[in-house]
């Protein structure tokens, strides 16, 4: 059995992302937590991110015209918290939980380094929807740890202990698959020992 609640964005749980923008008056950086980002496009790469317009980080992207989505690990949520409920217009967060900002190659607004994954991107669009306006931005190119890429350079996201956000919650990523894309449809391998045939002497 299951109860009824009234129309809700009740879609959990959610990755997080640590947004770094830049002031272009002062040149400072600053940082905020968003859980509302999502994939919205394969070709061209391209994200959503849902931004309420009173917070100071939407101001500075919307004159920059860009930003930088940074995954953060387990051992970050404590920032990942703090910049979620404190705003920049008040303290300066990167230097709060000292910080390290590294020159992003495509944009100029920098990555944080204890992220084992960032994304730069531009904006595309900003589409106003209530209490939140909907970004869409173009992901112009990435930058990920090294100690979670193996020989065939295939990324193991899930050696990164990235976090995500459920019903007010934070939960680190489990390293263990229960599945992989398209293994219910997949057919088996056929075996490439065959048995010998037995041949009759007479």
């Amino acid at each position: 059995m299951k109860r009824e609640f009234k129309g809700s964005a009740m879609l959990n749980p959610v990755p997080l992302a640590l947004i770094t923008s830049k002031d272009l008056d002062t040149d400072k950086t600053n940082v905020f937590t968003v859980g509302w980002i999502g994939t919205a496009c394969t070709k061209p790469p391209m994200l959503s991110i849902a931004i309420r317009p009173e917070r100071y980080s939407y101001e500075l992207i919307k004159k920059s015209g860009e930003l930088v989505v940074n995954l953060p690990s387990d051992n970050l949520v404590k920032a990942v918290d703090f910049c979620g409920v404190r705003s920049g217009r008040e303290i300066d967060k990167i230097e709060n939980f000292n910080l390290t900002l590294k020159g992003s190659t495509k944009i100029s607004t920098p990555y944080i380094d204890e992220c084992p994954v960032a994304l730069e991107c531009s904006v595309r669009d900003i589409i106003p929807l209530g209490t939140h306006d909907l970004f869409l931005v173009d992901v112009l190119c990435s930058h990920v740890n090294e100690n979670i890429i193996d020989e065939k350079g295939k990324i193991h996201f899930e050696n990164a202990n990235l976090l995500h956000y459920c019903h007010g919650e934070y939960y680190p990523m489990v390293n263990k698959s229960i599945g992989s894309f398209g293994y219910s449809v997949r057919k088996k391998k056929k075996s490439k020992n065959k048995p010998n045939k037995k041949t009759n002497k007479k």
